[in-house]
């Protein structure tokens, strides 16, 4: 960890020199002589850091060398922040010159209901915990008497305590470690991935050998078989083979061997990556954005190219993933990795290389708010879970907080942070309060200079954020997501100069974005959109214009407010300019009864550039669809959702999008008949023979509250292939339509089919004795239902917000 954070140093020295030299900024330290003796005495040390680093588990010595490196690299990091800062500050300056906690009980309810008086099996997989009263709060016993004579739980875990804790150890089975020939075949399928295994070259042999050090064990095998695909040499698999790591005694547990080896073959910059998860507890599900921005808000994602910062940690996260210290990845609609866990072997392994760094607390029950740190070692990173209501603080003259970097709370109901705790914590980079009751934040965060990511997410009791807020300029995430009560951010935005991501969706009381937020350059990510008219303190929707950098998801709300500017102001917004969104979301205003004027223009005006992936339109009160003629361009277009169009009478020409892959339809209330304008033929080709492929990619489809649908079917002349990827189809709340159309019998692809609330459909698809029974029959996952899909009006709402 020292030799990465060597080499993040060098480079913040070399950005300070460069901006010292080239801005002329005068600072109280001698910047240009200090940064050179700094920048000498760092590479030398950097020459002996990759030897001592694997010294350290064995030679105590080295060990305390590098902590004592590892301090007084900190510091220099914290001075050259500083400075940094200082220079930051000035040019703010010249600029102004110039211009909720009832999850569990609900879940348990919901578990009732779906086992009550059925047989079930449990599996609570990998558990760790031996605290008898988690194991009391999830009420098994009371579960389990709701279910159905010969109920069984099984338990899967590495630790005989929890056995012995649950009272189980007649009923233990201990699980023999792989045979040979099963370890290698598991360690073949991660060494030799997408290639072919070349026993002939000698790969084979060595493979078989570096098996036998596994000792059977599956996680050690995967990470050295992942370790291994790196390595495209004979010479390589025998350094990974000889590695003096397996003569190791001092490593506490034997699977630490392989992976201190696949730790060894990664790059500074990335063993640091892997590193701080260990301030999260075991069994964290992570979510790879919020990762990322952690890791970016240390900055271990520096570069000396220009290469983007997000891809630098995207490309560090599939390094690490590829090496198995990621694991049970959920994925998004797309395909996309969204999110994953650690195995706890892998979890224990960072936490042993991070002892004296990353301290995770759990607060007791019953005790006070004031925070007592165990040992004599400096913390730099602190997790506090499951603090309970009331405000946080840390004890008066307590220097273990001067060198603290992240503090997280996860699973905590505090409602302030003492202002002299935050000065206590002047050194901080990383603040995460999300999900508490937080009700204020004080004034004193200006203090914290070096701050660069603060999540106050789902705090629902905070209404305002103080001034002091704009004076954080190395501040490069601020997360307010979810604030219902927020009203209102800072007017002095356009301070942050360093703001890359800004997340405000879900704040219902927040009437505008401050218009400093327009000239903010770094800024990447804006979540949402307010559309706010008649403010002059607001960010205006043509203030987008200038914002080409933004990428990721923007969603745009209140639109078709009938402001007669309100054209031409979207027109500004250059939304065609913008080809890093991957997602663009718009949601006009709820209208009366009559059909809201102009809304087609608006849509005209909305063309986003061909690289989207995903659109989103709510809400939208045109009567065709002819204003959307731009959507034919959107040749990478994967999702497509349309929300409550109540007064369209035609479904949008979608038939030739290449790329449409998911297509959700919802609300349009009018609409009759599904039919050849879907498909996206045209008028002349109606009188003729049409062929070809069209949905050609789409996976999954879903209508839902078509309450006027009564027709879906096409020319009997069309000889084209209809939705040939087509594996999920779900029709919710269509209760005039008849029938489903005949080519989907044909779709081989199809693997589930839900209908919900579509009574005739109901009757002429029952099961074994409905007309059209023989037709799906064949389709392995059929469900058919008279109720509504509950998990549907969820979404809607969470996603309309």
């Amino acid at each position: 960890m020292a030799e990465a954070l060597i080499s993040v140093l060098l480079e913040q020295l070399a950005s300070v020199v460069y901006q010292h030299t080239n801005e002329v900024v005068k600072l109280v330290l001698n910047a240009d002589k200090d940064v050179k003796s700094f920048s000498s005495n760092l590479k030398a040390i950097q020459a002996v850091l990759e030897d001592a680093e694997k010294k350290q588990v064995t030679e105590v010595s080295v060990g305390d060398w590098l902590e004592k490196l590892k301090d007084v690299s900190y510091e220099m990091d914290d001075v050259l922040d500083e400075w940094n800062t200082e220079l930051l500050r000035q040019q703010v300056e010249e600029k102004q010159v110039v211009e909720g906690d009832n999850a569990l009980v609900t879940k348990k309810k919901h578990i009732k209901t779906r086992v009550e008086n059925k047989k079930l099996l449990m599996v609570l997989d990998d558990v760790w915990t031996e605290e008898h009263k988690k194991w009391e709060n999830l009420k098994l016993q009371v579960i389990m008497q709701r279910c159905a004579k010969g109920s069984k739980i099984l338990v899967t875990t590495r630790k005989e305590g929890v056995a012995k804790m649950m009272r189980a150890t007649s009923s233990m089975i201990h699980l023999d470690k792989l045979n040979d020939t099963d370890c290698l075949a598991l360690f073949n399928s991660f060494a030799f991935l997408d290639r072919e295994e070349d026993e002939a070259n000698g790969f084979g042999a060595i493979g078989e050998e570096i098996v036998k050090k596994c000792k059977g064990l599956p996680l050690a095998a995967k990470t050295l078989g992942s370790l291994v695909w790196y390595k495209k040499t004979r010479e390589e698999w025998r350094d990974v083979l000889n590695s003096k790591i397996w003569e190791l005694e001092e490593v506490e547990e034997q699977v630490f061997r392989p992976l201190l080896l696949s730790y060894y073959d990664l790059v500074p910059a990335v063993k640091r990556c892997l590193l701080y998860c260990a301030i999260f507890p075991k069994d964290y599900d992570f979510q790879k954005d919020d990762l990322i921005e952690l890791w970016m808000s240390q900055d271990y994602l520096n570069s000396k190219g220009k290469k983007e910062k997000r891809r630098i940690g995207q490309n560090y996260f599939e390094s690490l993933a590829m090496r198995s210290f990621f694991q049970d990845f959920i994925k998004d609609i797309m395909g996309n990795i969204r999110g994953c866990k650690m195995h706890d072997i892998v979890h224990d392994f960072v936490q042993f290389l991070t002892q004296k760094e990353c301290t995770i607390i759990e607060a007791v029950k019953g005790a006070n708010q004031r925070v007592e740190l165990p040992g004599d070692y400096k913390v730099r990173h602190l997790t506090l879970t499951s603090l309970p209501e009331g405000p946080l603080s840390f004890p008066t003259s307590f220097d273990k907080c001067k060198n603290m970097r992240t503090l997280t709370l996860l699973d905590s109901s505090i409602t302030a942070i003492s202002p002299g705790s935050i000065m206590q914590m002047k050194c901080l980079r990383t603040l995460n309060v999300s999900r508490s009751e937080l009700n204020e934040v004080p004034k004193e965060i200006g203090e914290l200079i070096h701050l660069r990511y603060m999540d106050l997410s789902w705090s629902r009791n905070l209404k305002e954020l103080p001034d002091a807020v704009c004076d954080l300029y190395n501040l490069q995430t601020l997360d307010v997501s979810w604030c219902g009560k927020l009203e209102k951010l800072p007017k002095a935005m356009e301070k942050l100069i360093n703001l890359k991501h800004l997340y405000v969706g879900g704040c219902i009381e927040l009437r505008y974005l401050p218009k400093g937020i327009g000239s903010l350059k770094s800024l990447q990510v804006l979540d949402y959109f307010y559309a706010c008219e008649g403010d002059d303190e607001a960010l205006k929707l043509g203030d987008l214009g200038i914002m080409a950098q933004l990428q990721g998801s923007l969603s745009i709300i209140y639109l078709g407010k009938n402001d007669a500017n309100e054209i031409e102001k979207i027109e500004k917004a250059q939304l065609g300019n913008k080809e890093h969104l991957s997602h663009l979301g718009v949601w006009f205003q709820e209208g009366d009864e009559e059909q809201r004027k102009g809304d087609a223009e608006i849509v005209k005006a909305l063309q986003p550039h061909h690289n989207l992936e995903s659109l989103s339109i709510g809400c939208c009160q045109i009567g065709t669809t002819e204003s959307l003629y731009w959507i034919k361009s959107l040749h990478n277009l994967r999702e497509l959702r349309l929300y409550d169009w109540r007064f369209c009478e035609l479904l949008p020409p979608l038939g030739k999008l290449p790329s449409l892959e998911i297509l959700e339809i919802e609300g349009m209330k009018k609409v009759k008949t599904v039919g050849v304008v879907f498909l996206r033929i045209e008028e002349e080709e109606e009188e003729e023979q049409v062929s070809g492929i069209l949905f050609p990619k789409l996976k999954q489809l879903t209508f839902r509250s078509m309450y006027n649908w009564e027709e879906w079917a096409f020319l009997s002349e069309i000889t084209i292939i209809l939705m040939p990827r087509l594996s999920e189809l779900q029709i919710d709340g269509c209760p005039k339509l008849k029938a489903l159309p005949e080519f989907l019998y044909k779709i081989t692809a199809l693997r589930t089919l839900e209908i919900w609330a579509c009574p005739i459909l109901e009757g002429e698809y029952e099961k074994d004795v409905g007309k059209e029974w023989h037709n799906i029959s064949h389709i392995p996952n059929l469900t058919i239902q008279s109720g509504r899909k509950a998990e549907a009006f969820v979404e809607w709402t969470l996603t309309g917000i």
